[in-house]
C-alpha cells in the first residue's frame, strides 16, 4: 500500500490558533450576549433564566461546561484561518471546527452559539473588496445571510432543503434587501437529492456567480449532513458527491476557507472531512484504512467512503431545472461586480514587525527602540506557525492589497470603519460594529507570544516605498498552502509546492479518527 508523502520539503509544523476575545466576537455580535456567553455554566445557569429566554439558550443550544472557550476556539480559528488567507501565509485554510452558520447578532440557534463564519469573513473584508459565501450544508444558512443580507461585499448561496425543515428560511425569493437587492442566493431542494443531479445544478450556479461576482476570496460551509445516512438530514449524497463541490470550488485558485457545519452520523463526518483535507492539500486518498486506534468506528467495511442509499429522489428533472433557470436569471441581472473603492488597511503594529528586511537595514540601528526587538523575540515557551516567522526570510504579506487594488477602477483613499474592515461607507451594511468606543480591534498574532497592541516609541514611522510597485500585480496559486484547525485549536501548516495530478495514497495516519480530538490532521 503507499504511503502518502507530506510536501516537499516542508515537514507539518503545529501551532494553535489564538481563541477569539470577546472583543473579536463584538465585531458582529451584541456586547450583552458575548458577556451572557461568557458568565452562564451549568452550575448558575438558573440566575440566568431571563437571558436564556431572550438569547434562545438552552433547547437546541444546551449550556455545557467550557461552552464560552469552545465558542471561543471556533471563532478565532475561522478568524486565524481568513487573516492567513489576506496575509499570503496559504492559499487554502481549513476549520472543521467552524462553520456555525445558524447563530444571530444576538441569538444562538441550531447548536450554534457565536457565528464563525461572520468574524472570518469580516476578517476578508479587510482585504478583498468581495468575498463569496457557499453553504452546502443540508440546512439553510440562515445566520451568515441575515448578517450580509444589505450588502453587495457579500455574495450568499446556500443549497439546502426547504419546506417544513429547519430552520424555515432560504426561499428562492428571498435575494437581498437594499444594496445587497440580488446578492442573496438560494437553491430550495427536495429530500433524497443524488450526485448527478447535485453536480449538475451546483456548477452551473457557481460557474455564473463567478462570472458575475468575480470575489477576491470565497468561503466554503461544507457541513456533513447533507451526506447519505445522516441522523438528521435527509439528502442522499456520497461522500465523492459531497466532495466533488470543494474540487470544483478549489479549481478556481482563489483564497479559500473552508469549514465545518453540520453531521450527526459521526463516522461518516470525520470520513469525508478526512478525504477533503486530502483533496485541499493535492491528494486523493484510498479507500482503506490504515491500522488505527479509532479502527473499530469505521466497521463494518472498514473502508474511506460513504455511499448513496436507496432512497427516493423527489427532485424530478423539471423541478430542477427550473429552479436553476431562475437563480441563473437572478445572477446574470447582477450585471457584473459592483464597484466599491478601497485602500490599504492602516498599518498596525504587527504589520510594522513585518517591514522588509531592506527597509529595516536603512535604519539607524541606534535609533531603534528597545521595545521594538523585545516585541519581535519569540519566547521558548511558544508556538511558532511556521519557519519563515523569524527575523528573517519573512514572506511579503501585502500583494492581496495590491490585487485589491487592481480589480477597482479608481481607487481612492478611504478610512478603515471602527470593526477593522476595509469597507466603503459606515461599514458593510447590514453587519454593523458592536464595540464600544472606537478605534481597530486586536490584529490577528501569530507566534509572536501574544500579539497584543503596543507603542513603539521613539521609532520614526517610515513610508514602504516599494508597495506601489505591487499595485497591478496578479495574484498567481502555484502554491498550494494549507492551513487546518480542529475542535482543540490546532493548525497544520504547508506552504510548498504540492506535485501535478491525483493519486490514489494512502498511509499511516491519513484517517486520524473521528473529529473533535482535539489534534491536526497530520501525514507521517
Amino acid at each position: 500500500m503507499a504511503t502518502m508523502e507530506p510536501i516537499a520539503g516542508d515537514p507539518k509544523k503545529r501551532v494553535r490558533a489564538k481563541p477569539a476575545t470577546k472583543r473579536e466576537m463584538t465585531q458582529f455580535h451584541s456586547d450583552e450576549y458575548i458577556e451572557f456567553l461568557s458568565k452562564v455554566t451549568p452550575n448558575n445557569m438558573n440566575q440566568y433564566q431571563k437571558e436564556q429566554a431572550k438569547y434562545t439558550v438552552g433547547d437546541d443550544c444546551p449550556i455545557f461546561d467550557g461552552l464560552f472557550d469552545y465558542c471561543a476556539i471556533s471563532a478565532g480559528g475561522s478568524m486565524e484561518g481568513a487573516a492567513r488567507l489576506s496575509r499570503d501565509k496559504c492559499d487554502i485554510a481549513i476549520n472543521w471546527a467552524g462553520g456555525l452558520h445558524h447563530a444571530k447578532k444576538g441569538e444562538a440557534s441550531g447548536f450554534c452559539y457565536v457565528n464563525d463564519i461572520v468574524l472570518g469573513i469580516l476578517e476578508l473584508l479587510r482585504y478583498h473588496q468581495r468575498v463569496l459565501y457557499i453553504d452546502i450544508d443540508v440546512h439553510h444558512g440562515d445566520g451568515v445571510e441575515e448578517a450580509f443580507y444589505t450588502t453587495d461585499r457579500v455574495l450568499t448561496v446556500s443549497f439546502h432543503k426547504y419546506g417544513e425543515f429547519f430552520p424555515g428560511t432560504g426561499d428562492l425569493r428571498d435575494m437581498g434587501s437594499g444594496k445587497g437587492k440580488r446578492y442573496a442566493c438560494n437553491f430550495p431542494l427536495r429530500e433524497g437529492i443524488t450526485d448527478e443531479s447535485y453536480k449538475r445544478i451546483f456548477e452551473p450556479v457557481i460557474n455564473q456567480v463567478m462570472e458575475s461576482y468575480r470575489p477576491g476570496a470565497i468561503v466554503l460551509q461544507c457541513g456533513t449532513d447533507s451526506l447519505s445516512g445522516d441522523k438528521l438530514g435527509c439528502l442522499n449524497l456520497s461522500m465523492r458527491g459531497h466532495a466533488n463541490c470543494i474540487r470544483f470550488v478549489k479549481s478556481f485558485n482563489l483564497p479559500l476557507l473552508l469549514l465545518g457545519g453540520g453531521g450527526y452520523t459521526m463516522r461518516n463526518v470525520s470520513r469525508a472531512w478526512a478525504y477533503e483535507t486530502g483533496l485541499a492539500a493535492g491528494y486523493e486518498l484510498g479507500a482503506d484504512l490504515p491500522i488505527n486506534e479509532y479502527y473499530d468506528y469505521f466497521g463494518p467495511d472498514y473502508k474511506l467512503d460513504v455511499r448513496s442509499s436507496n432512497m427516493e429522489d423527489k427532485n424530478s428533472v423539471e423541478y430542477l431545472e427550473r429552479i436553476k433557470n431562475v437563480v441563473l436569471e437572478h445572477l446574470r441581472e447582477i450585471g457584473g461586480p459592483p464597484g466599491i473603492q478601497m485602500t490599504d488597511p492602516p498599518l498596525l503594529p504587527r504589520d510594522e514587525v513585518d517591514m522588509d528586511e531592506e527597509e529595516e537595514e536603512r535604519r539607524d540601528p541606534d535609533d531603534r527602540n528597545k521595545r521594538l526587538w523585545d516585541k519581535r523575540r519569540q519566547r521558548d515557551d511558544e508556538y511558532s506557525d511556521s519557519e519563515d516567522e523569524g527575523l528573517g526570510g519573512r514572506k511579503n504579506e501585502r500583494s492581496h492589497k495590491a490585487a485589491a487594488n487592481n480589480n477597482s477602477t479608481n481607487p481612492t483613499a478611504t478610512n478603515a470603519n471602527s470593526a477593522g474592515a476595509a469597507v466603503d461607507g459606515d461599514g458593510v451594511d447590514g453587519v454593523q460594529p458592536n464595540g464600544s468606543g472606537g478605534g481597530s480591534p486586536k490584529e490577528r498574532g501569530f507566534g509572536d507570544g501574544g500579539g497584543e497592541d503596543q507603542e513603539m516609541e521613539g521609532v520614526e514611522e517610515e513610508e514602504d516605498e516599494e508597495e506601489e510597485g505591487e499595485v497591478g500585480q496578479k495574484r498567481e496559486t502555484s502554491v498550494a498552502g494549507v492551513i487546518i484547525t480542529t475542535a482543540g485549536g490546532t493548525i497544520t501548516t504547508t506552504t510548498d509546492a504540492i506535485g501535478g495530478g491525483d493519486s490514489n495514497n494512502t498511509g499511516d495516519g491519513s484517517v486520524a479518527g473521528p473529529t473533535g480530538g482535539g489534534e491536526s490532521t497530520t501525514w507521517n
